[in-house]
């Protein structure tokens, strides 16, 4: 510990003299200082990472540059935040790790990062230019290594070059379809001088690039196509929230009244209130529509590929993508525009107002079809959900915690049912106000997501809450980042669903029967965790107290006390009937190959 401390304030020291010295004009400027005001002036705002040699000094200068740093517990959360941070915000997040391992453990964050088109920068220490091909400490080739994941992985050959590195990282990650970059810095880079007036920390910034508009006469084919289809349809997705394009959305849809779907993170684009959202009848709406009009969303699995058996044969799809690569990827689109989803959207209102088209749901058959199947499907789950026997299901749960949480909450979930039930009775009406698995299915990411989503309330709307609902093996990756949310007193409500198990889990009789019948390695399902695990006590680690529920009232209570904590999370125990299940589907969720 003394020997930490001692570490600690040499570099203290050391740093207060570098600035002083630098403010007289006596000496260079050095790589970790370079760095640290080539991320201000491209405007990135947030770090999130684990220091150790040798970055230490660096996450100082990032410090003494006016950056926020939140220290994590865990690299892969630390780059979960990091990228939150820029699907929050629009400017990529920076995750800032050691070399070797440090930025292996981020790999994953990056991955998801990358499949998800999420901006974000990582930048990791390496071994000392000097000790590489020689056995360095933590030696590792970063750059080779990080290129499957990354649009853009690079190491600065000098400290003069730092700048342009860092310019050309977020300008990469930020463009186009976003995703990652990475910036290699060996300890001998971040701790070399030079001289001050030949660093060129003014790189240039270049105008925010413009959005792409469409071709207009793809935007009269999209019109026409729209305005002669019989069942048409539009899904949001969560490239429509990233990009803004909520406006002109919603009066798209106010306008001409058609249907609308969101994929788990378009939600509230348009608000999951609207008379207009289908989601109780998504599987009817996927299997009818004879034109489907694709806003910010791909067709991979999430969406089924746009195949049969979930979609007519013959249905025609509108395909409004940035990335033109992504053209007829899984089926052949009627029509593929080139565009950001809001300049093409507003066009396309336009184009459909002149022709005054617009359904209506009272005399149209489409719209009556699926009112009936909403219907159907709504008292299914209402009558699920108004049970209050105990254990309890997830349905019960979930509306109960609906009615508690304050109003346009951000809601961050993840886990298997816990993430796709929540998913329908969890509402978001505003958009970039979910944060789930996403498009990787990536597991871990909530306390580093909900991290970020604090970070961002904090600055930037003050007051809004982050419910973060997890299940129990899902809070299990991440679990420690709750020491990170008292450190920075994030009040972020954790919510646990607690099933005993991964999908499905079993009670402690029923386990410890099946686990009296020998090896335990033998005879312990696979799905299985340990029962009534009570991870509210986390709390107590920190003198507090958490919540454990076994009944509506117990979740009301609880939910009550955590929203009016506002320095501190709160973390809310739910244990559930290990059994208990989604709706039964028409459909596997997963849509299998036939091959």
């Amino acid at each position: 510990m003394i020997m930490l401390l001692g570490r600690l304030s040499q570099l203290v020291f050391r740093r207060s003299f570098c600035v002083s010295q630098k403010l007289n004009g006596s000496m260079g400027i050095d790589g970790n200082t370079i760095l640290a005001e080539s991320l201000k002036k491209q405007g990135v705002e947030y770090v999130f990472g684990i220091v150790g040699i040798p970055v230490i000094e660096t996450a100082m200068a990032f410090q003494s540059a006016g950056l926020k740093y939140i220290g994590m517990r865990n690299e892969q959360a630390a780059c979960y935040a990091a990228q939150a941070t820029g699907y929050l915000t629009g400017k990529p997040g920076v995750c800032l790790v050691v070399s070797g391992p440090g930025l292996l453990h981020c790999i994953g964050g990056m991955a998801n990062a990358q499949v998800n088109c999420w901006p974000l920068v990582v930048i990791a220490g390496s071994c000392p230019e000097d000790h590489e091909a020689i056995g360095g400490f933590q030696e590792w080739p970063q750059v080779d290594s990080s290129r499957m994941y990354c649009k853009y992985a690079a190491r600065p050959p000098s400290p003069r070059l730092i700048p342009q590195h860092v310019e050309k990282a977020v300008r990469l990650a930020s463009a186009g379809r976003p995703g990652v970059s990475y910036l290699d810095m060996p300890g001998t880079l971040l701790m070399a001088e030079v001289d001050e007036g030949k660093v060129p920390l003014d790189y240039y910034s270049a105008d925010t690039v413009k959005l792409a508009h469409p071709d207009p006469a793809l935007v009269d084919q999209a019109a026409e196509l729209l305005s002669k289809a019989e069942r048409p349809l539009i899904i949001v997705g969560k490239g429509a929230a990233y990009g803004k394009a909520e406006e002109a959305i919603r009066k798209l849809v106010e306008n001409t009244k058609l249907p609308f779907l969101p994929t788990p993170m378009g939600k509230g684009v348009v608000a999951d209130e609207s008379e207009y959202c289908v989601s109780t009848a998504r599987t009817q709406a996927l299997l009818k529509a004879d034109v489907i009009l694709l806003l910010g969303a791909r067709m991979n699995w999430m969406l089924h590929f746009g195949q049969p058996p979930r979609y007519a044969p013959d249905v025609k799809i509108i395909q409004v993508e940035i990335s033109p690569e992504e053209f007829h990827n899984s089926k052949k689109s009627e029509l593929a525009v080139h565009s950001d989803v809001r300049p093409f959207t507003e066009a396309l209102v336009k184009r459909l107002s002149e022709r005054k088209f617009s359904l209506q749901p009272q005399n149209n058959s489409w719209w009556q079809g699926l009112k009936q199947k909403q219907k159907a499907n709504t008292e299914f789950v209402e009558a699920q959900a108004s049970s209050t026997a105990v254990p309890l299901n997830y349905y019960t749960v979930f509306k109960t915690v609906q009615q508690g949480i304050p109003k346009d909450s951000i809601i961050v979930s993840e886990g298997a049912n816990t993430m796709d039930i929540g998913r329908g009775l969890l509402l978001n009406n505003q958009p970039r106000h979910r944060l789930d698995a996403g498009t990787f299915g990536t597991m871990g990411v909530g306390p580093g997501f909900a991290i970020a989503a604090a970070m961002w309330c904090r600055d930037y709307a003050p007051g809004k809450r982050v419910i973060c609902v997890e299940g129990d093996s899902a809070f299990g990756f991440s679990g420690m980042e709750i020491e990170t949310m008292f450190r920075y007193k994030l009040p972020v409500i954790i919510i646990i669903v607690n099933n005993n198990g991964i999908y499905n889990g079993f009670d402690k009789e029923v386990m410890a029967d099946i686990q009296s019948g020998g090896d335990v390695t033998q005879c312990t399902p696979p799905t299985a965790l340990s029962g009534e695990v009570r991870y509210e006590k986390m709390m107590e680690l920190f003198g507090e107290t958490g919540h454990l529920c076994r009944t509506v009232e117990d979740i009301k209570e609880a939910i009550k006390t955590a929203t009016a904590v506002t320095d501190k999370p709160s973390i809310i125990n739910i244990l559930i009937d290990p059994q208990a299940n989604r709706k039964p589907q028409t459909f596997n969720w997963l849509t299998e190959s036939k091959l």
